[in-house]
């Protein structure tokens, strides 16, 4: 006999009828009424060690700082405070006191001087709201022509001069001198050339010997200075290295000061007396090549990038001016000649250190004496500057550190071998120094792949050791590398090797089918031509991540499947914005599982060894995250995407003649218009619209002159939105704000319209749960007694979702937002039915132990008496087993039906959704029909993986 399993995950209970079943849900698992607040996992608030911090306030546990009050010989108290879940300890004599702006520490509770003696009402260099708006919208965010700037303001003297009135200014050249002279955010381009100094040749010298070659940048002290002054850090910064401890006493990394390697130097700097109660500030550098334009010549750029460790992950990885421009290095070019000459290979590499060592050589001084700058919060503190983890691609990495091509940077493992079979001998400054000083060339470059000639940029300044602090890269070494250029490629090679050729491009085709068949969600790629495209990018590689493994199981053995099951684990693990002891536990565990499963290619010949510099790197994911926090504050997708703000818009907005100039001062002019946003938004001289205060001020004077709306929010229907920057706040669901125009049928309309012949006792179950929301033994549910409605209800087209999600791409907040369809509709095509994760358990916060997967068939809307009833028309999904599949690492569900074969349907209030689910269907061995799409993979399967690698919230719930 078979027997059917509990549809609610965790619940052993098994059945021999659906009668059965149905009962014992409805018994033991009641439906949820409304989601309970706490059931939403609870976003962590904003904190910063320093207690005259908001989000200290009002906190039931921080009693014990309130011993900071008047303390001035111990700015942070010795014993730690509890922060929440949290237990946070400070570091003792590093503690970021407050001073005065000659250095003299002061009394930790006095008020902060003023900003500015500006008054509200001044916009200088701007002569109002409008003009500042008017020139932010221009420049940064449309990036209009200097020609087209000066049309649309001619057309709009056009329409003013019959008021005797001019827009704010008179062309673009007005614009952009009213731009240059803001005084705020003003850090001049400065430049110095290099050349060759060698010993030349006699005769035919090549010409890069000859050339002098120009490095652009700013000084980075006085761009540190803007970003601690920058008045949009005061929630988001933190001034003392700490350690946080879990309540079982295991540590917990988050943000850049909470790691091992911020303690350490504040250990080391504290040694002088003299730099107690100062702060800390690391610089975080990052570089990496770019190309502008292929089809014109390979116009290439070398810019250098600059941020703090202070500020949190969130908003690093946002930018908000946490990132900045620092320079654009040179990039010598020679003849093909002489490409391959160790001279110039070697010039090519030291110009490279020495430009860095002369760009950075302004901070040096006040990495051993202190600076006094004033902070986000208007108060002045005693700083010290250190060099901190370096964001680069692995050539970038081999270039600063010396090390010969396809060698670690990181550890002495050999090319041939780099994971080894003991533990990691790492790199050192000063193991380098000495082989260097003790061997010869030969024996270096061969047998710990250095390279003789090459001095580290770093050996310059103090505490600093290129090899340490060469931080994680999410996106070269796990996303690009490990997992498109190897695995993904491998699994090609693999078919290669094991069918007929014919065959494999057919197995190939029918992956590529199953992943472009999978339903719409939201934020994933569409790859409706298979992935037969050349240009690959990072956001193409993630995309790809997200749908492979289920494409691929029925057509690889059991060993590949684990393979990139663990393998994604250990990609999702590391993507957490907070990581405890447990999860490197975790961490760890996946990697071992990769190791052991990835042996699959090598036995079958597709490599023959594991020498992979990028996938090496994966081992020393767990020791970097120690010493510097969750490495998705440090990856090189932050730098990569600031090329396109920074490198590639300012040099479309250019003539293409010297264009570098013209970029240079098009970042001098952002900076300076957000420099200027950041004052003005501290002044309180933002708030609303333009719009706003303009009819604010025309009611004030003229209460009957004008009657216009107020512009109002976007509704739910416009364009998706995943990123929503702000605070953090409870997550929710909501419908859209408008119903469908022209959809407000009654139930027996919408019965036949969703051919759903119970919806009216759908209904009277829905209602009778409501009214006994608050009772603690609620009545049987008797149709016959329970209230009836069969009034005209509104339909909704979607509902949006928001929640707090710091490790996918999110706000500085942390929260995201995404929409959940139901349409019969959707753009115009066929219709659209996503799924959902439902609360079960008001007690749950996370995990599949109380969430159940749903389809929406519909969202309504009714009135009922005195309330309006938000809630959705679902069919349930069951889980298969009450484990998850053990290749795939994902649990399994199917469409749940009643006993007599119809589906199993219910409504619910909306606040038991959770937030959208993704079902990827279990394809099996057998080819796609290519009738199956998108559109219909969802009514055609019968069994579905419930997909946790859909974005990495989904990886926390599912």
């Amino acid at each position: 006999m078979t027997y059917l399993n509990c549809r609610i995950p965790g619940c052993k209970k098994t059945f021999r009828n659906k009668s059965g079943q149905t009962q014992h849900v409805r018994s033991a698992h009641p439906m949820p009424l409304r989601n309970r607040p706490s059931f939403h996992q609870a976003a962590p608030v904003s904190r910063s060690p320093s207690p005259e911090n908001p989000a200290f306030d009002n906190q039931q546990d921080f009693d014990d700082a309130r011993l900071l009050e008047g303390a001035d010989e111990a700015f942070m108290p010795e014993q730690g405070v509890q922060l929440g879940p949290l237990f946070r300890t400070f570091h003792p004599h590093l503690t970021g006191r407050k001073c005065d702006v000659h250095g003299n520490f002061i009394d930790q509770n006095a008020l902060p001087p003023p900003r500015t003696e500006a008054l509200p009402t001044d916009w200088t260099p701007y002569e109002n709201r409008v003009a500042f708006e008017t020139a932010e919208f221009l420049y940064t965010r449309n990036q209009m022509s200097a020609g087209q700037i000066d049309t649309l303001l001619d057309l709009w003297a056009a329409t003013l001069i019959k008021h005797d009135d001019s827009p704010p200014f008179t062309g673009h050249r007005d614009l952009y001198e009213t731009i240059d002279s803001t005084p705020l955010g003003d850090v001049p381009w400065q430049t110095f050339s290099m050349s060759y100094s060698g010993t030349r040749p006699a005769e035919n010298v090549p010409p890069w010997m000859t050339a002098e070659y120009d490095v652009w940048f700013r000084d980075p002290r006085l761009l540190v200075h803007n970003m601690l002054s920058n008045p949009d850090f005061a929630a988001e910064i933190e001034y003392v290295p700490y350690r946080d401890y879990t309540d079982d006493n295991k540590r917990c990394y988050k943000n850049f000061l909470s790691g091992d390697w911020a303690w350490k130097q504040a250990d080391i700097i504290t040694q002088d007396p003299e730099t107690h109660g100062s702060t800390f500030v690391p610089l975080i550098i990052g570089s990496d090549k770019t190309t502008v334009s292929v089809a014109t010549g390979h116009t290439e750029y070398h810019p250098l990038y600059l941020s703090i460790g202070n500020i949190f992950n969130g908003v690093r990885r946002a930018h908000r001016n946490g990132v900045v421009l620092v320079g654009f290095l040179a990039i010598p070019k020679s003849t093909k000649e002489h490409l391959d000459d160790k001279d110039f290979r070697n010039f090519r590499r030291q110009m490279f250190h020495s430009s860095l060592a002369k760009i950075f050589e302004p901070v040096k001084l006040n990495m051993t004496i202190p600076d006094v700058v004033r902070c986000p919060d208007s108060h002045y503190r005693r700083v010290i500057y250190g060099l901190g983890p370096y964001i680069a691609d692995y050539p970038e990495q081999v270039a600063l550190s010396g090390v010969v091509q396809n060698w670690c940077p990181k550890c002495l493992n050999n090319r041939k071998n780099l994971d080894g079979d003991g533990e990691l001998l790492l790199r050192c400054r000063h193991h380098t120094d000495l082989v260097v000083q003790e061997l010869p060339h030969a024996h270096l470059w061969h047998e710990y792949g250095i390279i003789q000639e090459v001095v580290p940029f770093t050996n310059d300044f103090p505490r600093a050791d290129i090899h340490e602090l060469l931080s994680p890269d999410i996106l070269h070494q796990i996303i690009k590398g490990t997992f498109k250029d190897h695995l993904v490629d491998w699994v090609e090679q693999y078919l290669l090797l094991t069918h007929r050729a014919s065959d494999a491009a057919e197995i190939m085709d029918d992956i590529d089918r199953q992943y472009t068949a999978v339903a719409p969600f939201a934020g994933l790629r569409r790859f409706p031509e298979g992935r037969g495209f050349k240009q690959w990018t990072g956001d193409d590689s993630k995309a790809l991540m997200k749908v492979y493994l289920p494409a691929i199981s029925g057509h690889v053995p059991q060993d590949v499947v684990r393979a990139f099951s663990a393998f994604l684990d250990f990609c999702y693990i590391v993507r957490r914005d907070t990581l405890t002891e447990d999860d490197l536990t975790q961490l760890q565990d996946a990697l071992n599982r990769f190791h052991q499963y990835r042996e699959i290619f090598k036995t079958t010949g597709v490599v023959l060894n594991f020498s992979y510099p990028r996938q090496h790197s994966l081992s020393h994911y767990s020791l970097m995250i120690q010493l510097f926090g969750a490495p998705n504050g440090l990856c090189s997708s932050i730098t990569e995407s600031k090329h396109i703000k920074a490198v590639k818009e300012p040099w479309r907005r250019s003539s293409r003649y010297k264009a570098l100039s013209q970029m240079l001062l098009t970042n001098q002019h952002l900076d300076k218009i957000a420099a200027a946003r950041s004052d003005f938004e501290a002044r309180g001289m933002l708030r609303g619209s333009c719009l706003s205060d303009a009819l604010r001020a025309l009611r004030e004077t003229r209460p009957d002159r004008l009657r216009l709306n107020e512009p109002q929010n976007q509704t739910a229907e416009g364009d998706l939105v995943d990123i929503v920057d702000g605070p953090t706040v409870q997550a929710h669901v909501e419908l859209a704000a408008a119903p469908v125009p022209g959809r407000s049928p009654d139930v027996p309309a919408l019965m036949l319209d969703l051919d759903l012949p119970t919806l009216p006792t759908l209904i009277q179950q829905f209602l009778h749960d409501q009214l006994h929301i608050d009772d603690d033994e609620p009545p049987e549910f008797d149709p016959a007694t329970a209230p009836t409605y069969m009034g005209r209800v509104s339909v909704f087209s979607s509902a949006a979702a928001s929640f707090y999600a710091p490790s996918d791409l999110s706000g500085t907040g942390g929260m995201r937002h995404e929409h959940i369809r139901a349409t019969p509709s959707w753009r115009g095509g066929p219709a659209r039915n996503d799924c959902v994760f439902v609360s079960m358990n008001d007690e749950v916060s996370c995990g599949l132990d109380g969430l159940a997967i749903a389809r929406v068939l519909r969202f309504l809307g009714f009135n009922y008496r005195t309330k309006y009833l938000r809630c959705a028309v679902i069919r349930w999904f069951s889980y298969i087993t009450d484990s998850r599949d053990p290749d795939t690492g994902m649990y399994l569900v199917a469409p749940s039906t009643n006993d007599d074969g119809t589906p199993d349907v219910s409504i619910i209030h909306i606040d038991c959704i959770f937030r959208a689910a993704h079902l990827i269907p279990l394809y099996g061995s057998n080819f796609l029909p290519r009738a199956i799409t998108l559109h219909n993979s969802y009514n055609v399967f019968r069994a579905f993986y419930v997909n946790k690698y859909a974005d990495h919230h989904a990886f926390e719930v599912a």
